[in-house]
């Protein structure tokens, strides 16, 4: 194997960890930046705090993540979808978060009680040209713990959501100037937004650095552009003069212990495309839980076949999980949580409490397929066991969520 500052190095089992890339909306623009890693998250910092209002791309994690901590700028958010979150919920989740977007943050944080990890290396080491094109640490839980995501203003939080659209077209302040076209000021609370100028001229608008045209004909001036529209595996270093096999995704096909076509080559997390029989209630998710994952049983099965052992497919695949904390409530995903390929063939169940608690079930002939739990629910571990033993809860009916039935006793 030869590294790019020409290190030649021998090795008996190599496993390739390189996460993925984000989908940029637009290459090359020098206000779009992309959320990656803890490099561009440092970089966003910086930018936001001489901002006065951005414009957020995306409906994913990233975004979700953002649109939350961001204070004391302007925040327009453009998704595609009819309802925010559209990965992780359905528009009844939707729903229940949007009031936290206006709320007042918590003035004290639970403090992160998750290992953190850093790098080496000198600070007043320069950057070069190509530096972008280098990555650091991949972004995992709390990634945006210790940074200050706070622009020029005084106020918390002002986020304007744009539903149903997604970016036309970007002009610089100099492309824009000429069109003589006026962009729109920060809609009031249900208020239509109204041109941003000085007079009654599109060329008196308020000038921006760059400036958005959505597919719903709206423009909004901006100082930057954050695209959060998802990643794709970063397997273009590994493919010159090596034949992998590729996953419909684009990652590196790999079986049930973690080999790539090629031999004794790995591969686990985001680069990655699990080509074995799932189980009935496991999808792979480009999310920081699963890369986790799949990073020790990829270094188990490593081990294993060095010393010439069989091995068994971790538990973990058994039934996807994905904890994680969205608007400062805990979000727990369980099994096909969005009755994914499930069908028409399939019942929903919800529990709501208006700021307080979420909750979602999927039935499919009587059992348990997959849930949506947000907040102090306390029902994870109960549905995890009634996901993975498939009992049938026909004879439960709407009971099975009702709050006056204590569930985990029940099926203690």
């Amino acid at each position: 194997m030869f590294t790019e500052d020409g290190k030649e190095y021998g090795y008996e089992k190599l496993c390739l960890c390189a996460g993925a890339k984000p989908k940029l909306i637009f290459e090359g623009n020098p206000y779009i930046l992309g959320i990656r890693d803890t490099d561009s998250a440092q970089e966003f910092q910086k930018h936001l705090a001489k901002a006065k209002r951005i414009v957020v791309v995306g409906n994913g994690g990233i975004a979700l993540e953002l649109v939350y901590e961001i204070e004391g700028c302007e925040v327009i958010w453009a998704i595609k979808d009819k309802a925010i979150g559209n990965t992780f919920f359905d528009a009844g989740a939707a729903e229940f978060l949007i009031p936290k977007l206006s709320a007042e943050k918590p003035e004290t944080a639970t403090a992160c009680k998750r290992t953190k990890y850093t790098t080496g290396g000198s600070e007043k080491e320069e950057r070069s040209d190509t530096a972008a094109d280098r990555f650091g640490s991949a972004l995992g839980p709390d990634w945006h713990e210790g940074l200050h995501l706070k622009g020029t203003k005084e106020f918390s939080h002002k986020v304007h959501i744009e539903t149903l659209c997604e970016i036309k077209r970007i002009y610089l302040q100099q492309e824009f100037i000429p069109l003589q076209q006026a962009s729109l000021s920060f809609p009031k609370e249900k208020q239509n937004a109204q041109p941003d100028r000085g007079q009654n001229f599109p060329f008196f608008s308020a000038l921006w650095p760059v400036y958005v045209e959505l597919t719903n004909g709206k423009i909004y001036g901006c100082d930057f552009i954050v695209s959060a529209t998802g990643v794709v595996p970063n397997v273009k270093p590994f493919l010159d003069g090596n034949d992998f096999a590729l996953g419909e995704d684009g990652g590196l096909k790999v079986d049930e212990h973690m080999h790539t076509s090629l031999p004794d080559i790995y591969a686990a997390g985001d680069i990655c495309s699990a080509s074995w029989e799932p189980s009935r209630v496991w999808q792979q998710m480009r999310l920081w839980t699963q890369a986790r994952q799949m990073g020790w049983y990829a270094a188990r099965c490593m081990a294993a076949d060095s010393f010439g052992e069989s091995i068994e497919m971790d538990f973990s695949f058994e039934l996807f999980a994905h904890v994680t904390k969205f608007f400062n409530y805990k979000v727990v995903l369980l099994g096909k949580y969005n009755a994914q390929g499930l069908g028409s063939d399939h019942e929903l169940m919800l529990r709501c409490t208006k700021g307080q608690e979420y909750v979602k079930v999927v039935i499919q002939n009587g059992r348990m397929m997959g849930a949506v739990l947000i907040g102090e629910t306390d029902l994870e571990e109960t549905f995890e066991n009634l996901i993975l033993n498939q009992m049938d809860l026909s004879a439960y009916g709407e009971d099975l969520l009702n709050p006056n039935v204590d569930i985990e006793d029940y099926f203690d």
